[in-house]
């Protein structure tokens, strides 16, 4: 057979093996470049079909979802009677402590100066992206944006500048004792950034919030109450949304025992996440 042969029915073979399940790819790869990170992001983009205007979720640290059973989770979902959704992982890179933070400023190290960058990334040039290729929908209603530890950081500070973009935000074991200032012993709470942006705020954005901690998150408690930090952090973030007007069924909060700062974790608490997000289409 010729070589050209032989490499047409190699292709066709391979073509025809990825349609087996066990053989699938649970992702598709892009490598995008961007004008304003000035590098290569890579992006996984996980369907199960092909139907258009499809819910988009998006993730921040979402490295991190090569590790979990998506494509599973979208499946069962399917099989539930949810309709189909897209699910996009952002990957960071070595950049991260920079281009990962809040819009508005940067913390007290000038961590995170990179941030509009990072959301100017997301909403101009990956989001065009998506939908001219996959056809996915552009509601605000049914678009979701997560992430992981610092990733869940930018995921509510993304909702909370953009709602005309995003609708609804997964905080998974959220950085959320990002300080404008150094910690203080005698303040133990005090300059923390997203809990100053709420508690300051003359009105809320119309965005829902679904907020998950372990109980084994972190060993710290620098208040001294009992509360590990990542507990106490999401739970006084909430109560000052809560105080601002925010209503109880646009807040949801997923506590796991013996849940820990890692990947295994946050995809025990995933398919909580997807169902609450898509109950509200």
């Amino acid at each position: 057979m010729p070589v050209s042969g032989l490499r047409g029915f190699l292709d066709d073979f391979m073509q025809w093996l990825r349609q087996i399940p066990v053989f699938r790819k649970p992702f598709t790869i892009h490598h995008l470049a961007s004008e304003f990170l000035d590098r290569k992001v890579i992006v996984d983009v996980y369907r199960t079909d092909k139907s258009k205007n499809q819910p988009i979720f998006f993730f921040l640290d979402g490295q991190d979802l090569r590790t979990m059973p998506i494509g599973v989770m979208q499946q069962q979902l399917s099989n539930e009677g949810y309709s189909s959704f897209t699910v996009v992982g952002i990957h960071a890179n070595e950049a991260r402590m920079w281009e990962y933070g809040t819009i508005s400023r940067a913390d007290y190290g000038d961590r995170g100066n990179r941030a509009p960058e990072t959301a100017q990334f997301i909403l101009e040039e990956l989001m065009p992206f998506l939908q001219k290729r996959y056809f996915v929908s552009q509601a605000s209603s049914q678009n979701y944006v997560g992430g992981f530890s610092l990733g869940a950081l930018v995921a509510f500070d993304m909702a909370w500048h953009y709602p005309q973009q995003f609708g609804t935000a997964g905080i998974f074991s959220g950085a959320l004792w990002w300080r404008s200032r150094p910690f203080n012993k005698k303040l133990p709470d005090a300059n923390r950034i997203l809990h100053d942006q709420v508690a300051k705020a003359s009105s809320l954005p119309p965005v829902r919030y679904w907020f998950q901690a372990g109980t084994k998150d972190e060993d710290g408690d620098r208040n001294q109450n009992g509360i590990i930090d990542a507990i106490d952090d999401t739970l006084q973030l909430m109560d000052l949304l809560r105080q601002q007007g925010q209503p109880e069924s646009d807040l949801h909060y997923l506590e796991i025992p013996d849940g820990r700062h890692e990947p295994a974790t946050w995809a025990v608490a995933m398919p909580d996440f997807f169902r609450w997000a898509l109950s509200k289409i």
